[in-house]
């Protein structure tokens, strides 16, 4: 497809030499660009290697220097002659400026590997690594080999746990040889008339009639002991190779550091001697305890994000009332990010700000450039990339249809990294869908968690009269599922606002979701009183209180993390500000009278961002001195339950129906009372 250069340089506001042959024979034209001071893009990928290494070698070259792949995306396509202003979007988007740096988290190595497995396939293992690794082995059984060149471990593996450089390792000895002092000298496997010792050199105690012929011949080394009591052990290690047939870590994404193995995987030994030294990756995550609705008075509500967390990162720390993130497990996923119906963990590589001006400035260039209908597909970096850049290769060879021209593919880290907020708000900016593709990579409770998510978006936007599909998870594992769904993507048909918002994402996914409904509504073919929406994942609703049970203990109100539920000092009334619900939950759950249901909805009048009042009662007032101290309800239901005690009877139950002062004046009035002080 012949770039139209003109068109492109109209599009983006500048004036864009075209070149065929740059990585070749116009390599000079390149080294002259960088030779100034404005950035340089190269709309292509292939040869980056080269581009760099002629940039490292080119006297004078200061200009920064951007790469972006236009040719598999929309030039090798069927589509091509229509992809011009996606081509120029992507162009557009090269041009932003990097991200600001977010904190890193750090790994130290030193080297320390664990491989557990039987023992010869350990021990060849060990052999692959040891110039490089510090190795030691938990023997699983099986024979070794008859040199001891490495530390070997035996008993019950009790626990493992940690990270990249902190792994501990917690195991009992059970068995009457110790591996640490034992040379192999095979006398005790020779005397031992029942067979009960292997090459292993540990005891098959179902074998042994304890004759105890090996502790006699294993006198000088002292390793047999059978009157040993069962220890304890713990041992700090770097990394692990686990060669059992189970491995240790269940989850989808295992501890980085942690490799299941079973020996044949040439790719994980390479990575095993890469990881001595120091690492970082980025701290992917920013938590606002404040925001969180996770637990209130030792009362969980919301746990979305350690339900949703592939890696086990996330935990509920009961003593802080509060989630406790541990970045060194963290994957970076964003998941949690994701399901948060708050805001208080929020994804920083990149962050919102960063993703929302991507999306702003890919969407007004292409309609800028003529673009229609543009659709985002949103795919990981790894996989996704290469199953996009597999699509426009087997589209330039003929054999696939390759990426529509009004698909704009938009690498994220990963693709559980956005949510209702950024879908939103990128229909709003201009698009008319956005897809997610997921392929093999993503954890299964990811695909669960983004359907949900699309469920209630799509609903508000259908509730609000848009018509069509315009969220869509589209899971290939190989190039045609990729065309045939992109296929399908691009022939639905979805109305969307006529006038693209101007907003910018913000940091606060609250207040990014409000900035998008906004912008629906106030271009809305449909406005309903309220939206119904699915009852899983929901960040809108109200709450029902059933009047007959309720007593406004307001114990509910103590609990809610978003001021939705609150008191009025004035009278006893319990008021709810439906804007702020994010139905986590707490409320119910915190209930002593059972008496509130959560209800998933959008409304749409005013009534969403004032105070009502959603239920009320007369006050109790004093026997004594008149003083409202409580409810009518709660003092009475009060009553009811302790009339048929023995300690309240009488003077002491007409007390309950005084305030706090009267109760003390009348205690220390009261005349044919027996008093502590009597005594």
């Amino acid at each position: 497809m012949p770039l139209q250069e003109k068109i492109l340089g109209t599009a983006l506001g500048e004036k864009l030499p075209l070149h065929s042959s740059l990585c070749r024979r116009e390599a000079g034209a390149f080294q002259q660009a960088i030779k100034g001071n404005d950035e340089v893009v190269v709309a292509c990928t292939q040869e980056k290697r080269l581009f760099a290494e002629i940039g490292q070698n080119t006297e004078g070259a200061v200009a920064p220097i951007r790469f972006v792949n236009i040719r598999e995306t929309g030039g090798w396509s069927k589509d091509a002659s229509r992809a011009m202003p996606k081509i120029a979007a992507l162009l557009a988007a090269a041009h932003l400026p990097d991200p600001d740096p977010v904190p890193t988290v750090t790994f130290r190595s030193a080297g320390r590997l664990l491989i557990i497995g039987a023992l010869e396939p350990a021990e060849r293992m060990a052999a692959m690594v040891s110039d490089v690794l510090d190795v030691a082995i938990f023997t699983q059984g099986g024979a070794g080999a008859q040199e001891r060149r490495y530390p070997v471990l035996g008993g019950k593996i009790e626990s493992l746990k940690g990270w990249l450089g902190a792994f501990e390792l917690k195991w009992s000895r059970d068995n009457p040889i110790d591996l640490d002092l034992c040379t192999r000298c095979n006398a005790c496997v020779a005397a031992c008339p029942e067979g009960a010792i292997g090459l292993d050199y540990q005891i098959d105690m179902a074998k042994c009639a304890s004759h105890r012929a090996c502790v006699k011949v294993c006198d000088a080394a002292g390793a047999i002991d059978f009157g040993r009591e069962p220890a304890a052990f713990s041992e700090q290690f770097d990394l692990v190779l686990d060669m059992r047939a189970a491995p240790a870590f269940l989850q989808h994404a295992p501890p980085q550091g942690y490799f299941h193995s079973n020996g044949q995987d040439l790719a994980t030994l390479l990575k095993l001697r890469e990881l001595v030294g120091e690492f970082e990756k980025p701290k992917f995550f920013a938590y606002k305890q404040k925001l969180c609705a996770h637990s209130r008075n030792e009362t969980v509500g919301c746990n979305a994000c350690v339900d949703i967390c592939s890696a086990e990162a996330i935990s509920s720390d009961k003593a802080r009332q509060q989630i406790k993130v541990n970045p060194n497990l963290c994957v970076g996923c964003g998941a949690c990010t994701t399901v948060c119906p708050t805001g208080a963990l929020t994804y920083t590589y990149p962050r919102a700000s960063d993703q929302g001006l991507k999306f702003k400035t890919l969407l007004s260039t292409y309609a800028a450039a003529g673009g229609k209908q543009a659709v985002l597909l949103l795919h990981s970096q790894e996989r996704g990339q290469a199953l996009v850049e597999e699509l426009g290769r087997a589209a330039q060879l003929g054999v696939a249809h390759g990426v529509p021209a009004n698909v704009i593919p938009v690498p994220v880290w990963h693709t559980a990294s956005l949510g209702i907020d950024a879908w939103l708000s990128a229909i709003a900016l201009g698009a008319t869908q956005v897809a997610v593709l997921t392929t093999q990579e993503e954890a299964p409770q990811y695909r669960d968690g983004l359907r949900e998510q699309m469920a209630v978006a799509q609903s508000i936007l259908n509730g609000l009269g848009y018509e069509g599909t315009h969220f869509s998870l589209v899971r290939s594992r190989d190039l045609a599922d990729l065309d045939q769904e992109l296929s399908l993507l691009v022939a639905r048909r979805q109305t969307v606002p006529a006038t693209a918002a101007s907003f910018a994402i913000a940091a606060e996914k609250r207040g990014t979701l409000e900035l998008a409904l906004d912008h629906f509504i106030e271009h809305a073919r449909a406005r309903p009183d309220a939206i119904e929406l699915p009852a899983a994942g929901s960040p809108f609703g109200t709450v029902e209180v059933n009047k007959d049970k309720c007593t406004l203990c307001l114990s509910c109100v103590g609990a809610c993390p978003a001021s939705a539920l609150q008191d009025n000092p004035q009278q006893p009334q319990l008021r709810f500000i439906e804007k702020n619900c994010v139905q986590c939950g707490l409320c119910a759950t915190t209930c002593p009278e059972d008496a509130i249901t959560l209800k998933p909805r959008l409304l749409l009048t005013r009534e969403r961002k004032e105070a009502r009042v959603i239920n009320e009662m007369p006050p109790y007032a004093c026997v004594r001195c008149g003083k409202p101290f409580g409810t009518l309800k709660a003092i009475e239901a009060m009553l009811g339950k302790l009339a048929g005690h023995s300690m309240f009877q009488g003077a002491a139950l007409e007390r309950l129906k005084m305030c706090g002062d009267c109760r003390v004046i009348d205690i220390y009035s009261a005349e044919n009372e027996a008093k502590i002080t009597d005594i």
